[in-house]
C-alpha cells in the first residue's frame, strides 16, 4: 500500500470534518479493523451489527494508525482520542471519501455483479490487468454497502485500471453502490434463483442485478452472459439506459464465445473466440461456469482497453480460493484423496456447477458430495433441493447431507446414492470422517449458515498430508 494515499487535508476535505489535534500531512491507508490496521493508516470507527468501532478507536491509535475518523455524538466521550476527524456520520464519511477517490481517479474502472461467480471474475479481471498497469481491486469479497465504499477509499489515485464487485441481498441495493463506483464497464455473470426469498420472482431478481447500469458511465458497456434465461430481459434494462451491450457464450453471435473447454490436470484448456480474435488458454480452475466468467473477464478487458493477449496468458494463474474450489489434497492410509472445498456459500445454479466439476475431476476411486442446506429459497427450497437429485446422480457416487431441507434430497436417491443424512453439519461430520477412503475424491458444499466450513477443516486436520503434519497446520491447496 502506498504510504500517500490521501493527503489528510484532502480527506478532510471530502469528508466535511472537523480536524481534532495535530495529524500527520499524509495517510497511508484506511482501516475499519484494528485487527489488520497498517501503521499510518485511518481508522474509521464504522458501527456494526455486533461492534461499534469508535470502542477501538483508541486501540487504533495505540498501533500506529494516522488518525481515527469518529462521529460527532461520540466525540465528547473520546475527547481523548486524538488526532481525530470528526464527522456527523462515520459510514456516510467513508462514502464521501469513495465517492471522492472515484473524482479523483482517470483510471477505467470495472463492476462485477451477479448470482454466481461475482468473486472469482474479479480475481480474473484483477489477474489478467495487474501487468498492464496499477490495478486496484476489492479485497475478499467486500460487495456490499460498507465494502464498496472502503474499496473505492482505498483505492489510489494513480490507479489505471479499478475493479469492483458489487452484491445484493434485496431489491435498491445495489443502485447506491454503482453510482459510487461509476464503472465503464459492468458485468453480470448470470441471474439465478439466488435470496429468491427476498424476490417474487427470478425476473424480479434479474431487474435488481440490472440496476448496476444505473451507474454505468454514459457511453458505457454491459458484459451479459448470452446462454442465461434472462438475457433478453437484462439487455431491454441496457438499452433503455442507451448502453452498449457486449455478450459472452457458447451461442455463435456472441462476442465472447466458447468453442470448447477441456479439462487439463486442475483447470481447464479454453478455445475462444474474444472480440473476434480467436484463442487458446489455460484456465488454472475447474468448472464450465468459471470457463464462461473467464470469457466475461476478457470481454470486459478488451472494452477497457486492456491487451487481451497478456490477459490470457495471466489466467493460468488463476486458481479457486478457499471456500469456492480450492483443492486439497489429504492422506488417507497408505494413499491420498482429494478434498474440493466448495464450503463458501451454494445456491441452485453453484450447487449444481460444483457437482458438475466433481463428476468430471479425474479419480480412481469415488466421487463424494457433502452437502449442506442452501438457504435464503423461501418457500420453494424444498423443491430447488429435490430438484438436484439428477445432478447427484449423475456426478457422485454417494451424498452425505446435512440439513431439513436436504434431507428431501437425501431420501429421493437410490439407497446405494445415499452415505449419511445429519440434521447438523456437526452432526455429520463422524460419519463423513469414518468413510473416506484412498482415491477418493469430496466436494464440500453448502450455504454459509449451513457451516460446512468446519467439515472441510476437520477433514484437512484428520487427514493431513505428511508435509503439513506438525506445523500445526491443514493440508495444503494444490497447485
Amino acid at each position: 500500500m502506498s504510504d500517500k494515499l490521501w493527503s489528510t487535508a484532502a480527506l478532510a476535505t471530502a469528508m466535511k470534518a472537523e480536524v481534532r489535534g495535530e495529524p500527520a500531512d499524509w495517510i497511508g491507508g484506511i482501516s475499519i479493523d484494528t485487527r489488520t490496521l497498517e501503521e499510518s493508516d485511518a481508522y474509521f470507527s464504522i458501527k456494526g451489527e455486533v461492534h461499534d468501532g469508535h470502542a477501538f478507536a483508541g486501540a487504533a491509535l495505540a498501533k500506529g494508525a494516522a488518525l481515527a475518523v469518529i462521529a460527532e455524538d461520540k466525540a465528547d466521550e473520546l475527547e481523548a482520542v486524538t488526532p481525530a476527524l470528526i464527522v456527523p456520520d462515520v459510514l456516510k464519511a467513508l462514502e464521501d471519501a469513495g465517492r471522492a477517490s472515484r473524482e479523483r481517479c482517470k483510471g477505467r474502472i470495472v463492476a462485477v455483479t451477479g448470482s454466481v461467480g461475482k468473486t472469482g471474475t474479479k480475481e480474473m479481471l484483477r489477474l489478467g490487468l495487474e501487468g498492464q498497469g496499477a490495478t486496484h481491486a476489492s479485497v475478499a469479497s467486500y460487495n456490499n454497502h460498507w465494502g464498496v465504499p472502503l474499496t473505492l477509499a482505498r483505492m489510489p489515485a494513480d490507479t489505471r485500471y479499478g475493479i469492483f464487485e458489487i452484491g445484493m441481498n434485496h431489491a435498491g441495493e445495489i443502485i447506491p453502490l454503482t453510482k459510487m463506483v461509476q464503472p465503464d464497464v459492468a458485468i453480470i455473470t448470470t441471474v439465478e434463483p439466488v435470496h429468491i426469498a427476498h424476490f417474487p420472482s427470478i425476473e424480479a431478481i434479474a431487474d435488481a442485478k440490472a440496476e448496476i447500469f444505473f451507474g454505468v458511465k454514459r457511453g458505457g458497456v454491459v458484459v451479459l452472459n448470452r446462454d442465461n434465461g434472462q438475457f433478453e430481459r437484462l439487455v431491454s434494462h441496457a438499452k433503455a439506459l442507451g448502453l452498449t451491450v457486449a455478450t459472452f457464450g457458447s451461442d455463435a453471435s456472441c462476442d465472447a464465445r466458447l468453442v470448447r473447454a477441456d479439462p487439463y490436470d486442475n483447470g481447464s484448456m479454453v478455445t475462444a473466440v474474444v472480440a473476434g480474435e480467436p484463442t487458446t488458454y489455460r484456465l488454472g480452475a475447474a468448472g464450465r461456469h468459471l470457463v464462461l466468467n473467464s470469457l466475461a473477464a476478457l470481454l470486459a478487458i478488451h472494452h477497457l482497453g486492456g491487451d487481451v493477449n497478456e490477459a490470457v496468458t495471466a489466467l493460468s494463474e488463476f486458481t479457486a480460493p478457499k471456500g469456492r474450489g480450492a483443492r486439497i489434497t489429504l492422506k488417507v492410509g497408505k494413499g491420498q484423496a482429494l478434498l474440493i472445498d466448495e464450503s463458501y456459500n451454494a445456491n441452485p445454479a453453484s450447487m449444481r456447477a460444483a457437482l458438475a466439476v466433481l463428476g468430471t475431476t479425474p479419480a480412481e476411486g469415488r466421487r463424494i458430495a457433502v452437502l449442506g442446506d442452501m438457504l435464503e429459497l423461501g418457500t420453494k427450497a424444498g423443491d430447488l433441493h429435490v430438484e438436484l437429485a439428477d445432478a447427484v446422480e449423475a456426478n457422485a457416487d454417494l451424498l452425505f447431507a446435512a440439513g431439513e431441507s436436504m434431507r428431501g434430497l437425501y431420501d429421493v436417491l437410490p439407497a446405494e446414492k445415499r452415505g449419511a443424512w445429519a440434521p447438523t453439519s456437526a452432526e455429520l461430520t463422524p460419519s463423513v470422517l469414518a468413510a473416506i477412503q484412498p482415491d477418493d475424491t469430496i466436494t464440500v458444499k453448502g450455504s454459509l449458515g449451513s457451516r460446512m466450513g468446519p467439515i472441510v477443516e476437520a477433514l484437512a486436520q484428520r487427514f493431513a498430508t505428511e508435509s503439513k503434519k506438525g506445523k500445526g497446520k491443514s493440508a495444503g491447496a494444490q497447485k
